[in-house]
């Protein structure tokens, strides 16, 4: 150990600058403390701060004490003094440092919960979400896994925990099982990143469940047949009340439900026949522009507006207990998004991509997105409007009234 203390004063302290046009220089005050000063980028600016040099096995090692405005020369050498002390019992300071930085982090990661946790990843991640995805993110959460591990330190939970939530779900409800253990390793990927726990993420647990196709075969939306559209229409066009009039608009324009039941006025140009639903509320986050069909404008220009929703707030679900469950029991309202898609493909002659654009589909891969601009807008009104003809066959056959005579008789 250096034989000689204090060899700096106070003064000394407060008025070191470097000398000989340096911007840097380095001050001993002896027992392994230094005091380090350095001009800012202005040349005027000085400042100074304490260090702690010392070697231990071999190795020359430097340790930050902190600023000399913050710890004064008698609080530095007091700082100094407990340091060799370490040194003294072969314990290397920065070493001792680390480990009691590390066991803070683990204090503090102790009592932050699974469900804490949870909340804040939701909180960063939900101004990107649309509404039906923050639901299902958020009923999933509170239905599957915060009964489980919600109270649990969100450091604690492994593999086991995970497997209890995952395997119960996992041969009844497949597709539901993988989005909830999804869910559960972003949280725990997130929890990482803040440094709340260490270690892989015990969420990676594929390995362990059997393939999804080995137990559940991919269902899809139940759809009505395309040739039985004119005749469903024409029995859904004597069905009285606004979930009827938004399933016949659903299935005229061929957009998601939430797009329709969510519809403002604002949104719809009667006079351009337009429909643009902002890209907040479209499934692929961007905006999408709806020709509207003489058949469409007819079921608008019939309701009453009474609030800046055009049809009220309606689910998929209302409409299925409200009209399809009456019409046609097991079918489902994204269903019709099919019927449309088969219609054109095997009785059109319009082309697969107008088609595509139209049901707001993602065409092609990222270089083929990057340079088409076009919406195909004016294509698609024919083709929108070749639907609704098409829908409207079973109407005009069976002579069912307008809407508009229905609405004054």
């Amino acid at each position: 150990m250096p034989r000689h203390l204090g060899m700096l004063s106070s003064r000394r302290v407060a008025t070191a600058r470097p000398r000989g046009g340096r911007r840097t220089a380095v001050l001993a005050d002896g027992g392994n403390l230094y005091l380090q000063v350095s001009l800012g980028d202005d040349g005027k600016t000085v400042r100074r701060s304490w260090t702690f040099r010392y070697g231990i096995n071999g190795r020359k090692r430097e340790m930050g004490l902190g600023a000399a405005h913050t710890f004064s020369l008698a609080e530095a050498r007091e700082r100094a003094r407990a340091l060799r002390q370490q040194l003294a019992d072969g314990i290397d300071p920065l070493e001792a440092r680390e480990a009691a930085r590390r066991a803070r982090l683990a204090e503090q990661a102790s009592a932050v919960t699974f469900e804490q946790c949870a909340k804040m990843y939701l909180s960063l991640h939900e101004a990107g979400w649309s509404a039906i995805h923050r639901h299902q993110w958020n009923a999933s959460l509170r239905t599957y896994v915060y009964p489980k591990i919600g109270a649990m330190s969100v450091r604690d939970v492994d593999q086991a925990a995970v497997m209890k939530i995952v395997e119960p779900l996992w041969g009844s409800k497949t597709t539901t099982a993988g989005r909830v253990r999804a869910r559960i390793e972003a949280i725990l990927d997130y929890a990482t990143a803040h440094r709340f726990r260490e270690g892989d993420n015990p969420a990676r647990i594929a390995a362990a469940l059997p393939k999804k196709t080995k137990i559940a075969k991919v269902q899809n939306f139940a759809a009505l047949e395309w040739q039985g559209i004119p005749q469903f229409m024409s029995e859904l066009r004597g069905v009285e009340g606004i979930p009827a009039r938004c399933l016949e608009f659903v299935v005229l324009t061929g957009v998601r439900t939430n797009e329709a039941a969510r519809a403002t006025w604002d949104e719809i140009d009667l006079k351009t026949k337009t429909w643009v639903i902002p890209a907040s509320r479209m499934k692929g986050r961007k905006e999408h522009k709806v020709p509207l069909s003489t058949g469409t404008i007819e079921i608008l220009a019939n309701l009453p507006r009474t609030g800046d929703l055009v049809f009220g707030p309606l689910s998929e679900t209302a409409l299925r207990k409200r009209v399809l469950r009456r019409l046609r029991p097991g079918v489902t309202v994204h269903g019709f998004r099919a019927s449309f898609k088969t219609w054109a493909s095997e009785s059109t002659n319009f082309a697969p991509e107008i088609v595509e654009v139209a049901l707001s589909h993602t065409r092609g891969g990222a270089v083929e997105q990057a340079y088409e601009r076009g919406t195909l807008f004016e294509k698609r009104r024919r083709l929108m409007n070749a639907w609704a003809d098409y829908c409207a066959e079973g109407v005009r056959a069976a002579g069912v009234v307008t809407l508009r005579s229905a609405r004054h008789a």
